[in-house]
């Protein structure tokens, strides 16, 4: 029913009409999907499944959470969202991003550069629009993949971080070296060698935490287990960096 719905809509109406009302076609699924056999800790719907994509990962057919984005939220609910928090978060998925922007509590800063995803900011990277030591938390999930000039963003990055403040860094990990090859410039090409269209290099987690350590930052490597009610998928990596 999910993977249906989902094909037909994408041929009939514009993303942005989807996402303006995903949340009223998502309810209409939820009769088909609600049990107790899992439970999505985002929308905080029980489930009697997730649904299966192509690449293996579980969403909920309710919310559309992957099973990063809800270890992402369960880390952040139960260790780092506290009150008075300046928190900066890097193209945000638009369950949390509606979840954490109603928050009275905390000081939510979303951000997307090329307006992609729900922001209420547009800082670059390489360049944040930010005086020095401004954020408690910052989160940068799969961005850093996508940007040519690693460095200069880690380097940011930094610069805008409180000192004790932290960091969640995830992006795709490959065993190894980083590899990274700037000659590489085509769609089909960046595809064929970095596995999706619009990324640069593909990090191993020890390369990452090397070029994070070299600008300043003091690192974590944490690798969690699965969880099948919660819909977590086994050895998830992130690093945790503090200034």
């Amino acid at each position: 029913m999910y993977n249906f719905l989902k094909s037909v809509l994408k041929n009939l109406l514009p993303k942005k009409i989807i996402f303006k009302y995903e949340d009223q076609i998502r309810m209409f699924l939820k009769p088909f999907y609600v049990g107790t056999s899992h439970e999505c800790n985002i929308c905080e719907t029980k489930l009697k499944k997730f649904v299966e994509l192509e690449n293996g990962d579980l969403i909920c057919p309710i919310c559309g959470s992957l099973p990063r984005t809800r270890r992402l939220n369960f880390l952040l609910e139960s260790e780092f969202l506290k009150s008075n928090l300046t928190f900066l978060d890097f193209s945000p998925s638009r369950m949390l991003y509606k979840k954490w922007k109603i928050r009275k509590d905390i000081n939510y800063y979303p951000t997307d550069f090329e307006n992609e995803f729900l922001s209420d900011y547009h800082y670059d990277i390489t360049n944040i629009d930010s005086e020095g030591e401004k954020f408690d938390l910052i989160i940068c999930y799969h961005i850093l993949e996508h940007i040519t000039d690693d460095k200069k963003a880690m380097s940011e990055l930094y610069r805008v971080l409180k000192k004790k403040g932290k960091i969640i860094i995830q992006t795709p990990f490959k065993d190894g070296e980083i590899y990274e090859d700037f000659s590489i410039t085509s769609v089909e090409e960046k595809l064929k060698h970095f596995g999706q269209k619009d990324h640069v290099r593909i990090y191993s987690i020890l390369g990452l935490e090397s070029r994070l350590k070299n600008v300043g930052f003091e690192t974590e490597i944490r690798v969690f287990e699965e969880d099948n009610y919660l819909g977590f998928k086994k050895n998830e990596t992130m690093i945790f960096c503090e200034k």
